[in-house]
C-alpha cells in the first residue's frame, strides 16, 4: 500500500502533540517578570520535548522518504511509536510542573527510551520488508547514534533519583546529538539519484 496517508497521519499526531504541549503552559496571572520566574523549569521542559518532537518529525519524514510501500506491520510499528510520542505531553508537564523532581524526571526518561525502541522497530520493520539491500539498510549502516541513544536514557533513569539536573542533561545531550538532522538517508537518496 502507499505511505502517503501513513505520512499524513503522523504528521497530524505529531502537529496535535505539539499544540497539546503549548496548552500546558499556562499564561501568568500578573504582569510582572517575577511571575515568569517560577514557570522556567515548564518552559524549559517544553523546550526540550518541542525539540525531541522536531527530531522524531525529522527524522521520520527521512525515514519514509527511503520507504517505496508499507505493510500492515509498518503500520503497527509507526502506530507504536506514536503512542509513545504522544505521551510528551504528559510527562513534559509533569516533570517541568514539579521542578524536575526525580520520579517525574525519571518516568520521562523512560517514555524517551521507549519512544527510541519503538522507532527502532519501525526502522527494522521497514527494513526487513525491503531487504538488507535496501536504500534504508544500506543508509542506516551501523547506526552508532541510535545504539547510544537508548544506552544514556538507561542510565539517566535511575540517575534521576540521584540527581534530576543530571538525568536532564543526558536527555538533552542526546538531544544535541540528535539535533543536526540525519543526513544518511539523504545521502544514500541522493547517491541513486546521481547514479
Amino acid at each position: 500500500m502507499e505511505k502517503n496517508r501513513l505520512e499524513a497521519f503522523s504528521d497530524g499526531v505529531l502537529a496535535i502533540i505539539i499544540t497539546i504541549m503549548v496548552l500546558e503552559l499556562k499564561v501568568p496571572h500578573t504582569a510582572e517578570l517575577e511571575a515568569l520566574k517560577e514557570m522556567w523549569p515548564v518552559f524549559l521542559s517544553y523546550v526540550l520535548s518541542f525539540i525531541y518532537v522536531g527530531i522524531y518529525w525529522n527524522n521520520h519524514h527521512h525515514l519514509f522518504q527511503a520507504t517505496k510501500r508499507v505493510s500492515g506491520g509498518i503500520l503497527w510499528a509507526n502506530l507504536h511509536l506514536l503512542f509513545w510520542l504522544s505521551l510528551f505531553p504528559f510527562t513534559t508537564g509533569w516533570m517541568g510542573e514539579n521542578h524536575l523532581a526525580p520520579t517525574p524526571t525519571a518516568i520521562y526518561g523512560f517514555v524517551l527510551l521507549m519512544a527510541a525502541v519503538a522507532y527502532y522497530i519501525l526502522q527494522r520493520t521497514i527494513m526487513a520488508q525491503q531487504g538488507n539491500d535496501s536504500l534504508l539498510a544500506v543508509a542506516v549502516g551501523s547506526d552508532c547514534k541510535g545504539k547510544l541513544s537508548p544506552v544514556l536514557y538507561l542510565a539517566a533513569i535511575p540517575l534521576a533519583f540521584v540527581s534530576p539536573w543530571l538525568a536532564s542533561g543526558l536527555y538533552v545531550f542526546v538531544a544535541l546529538l540528535w539535533l543536526v538532522p540525519d543526513r544518511r538517508i539523504e545521502r544514500v537518496l541522493n547517491g541513486q539519484k546521481n547514479d
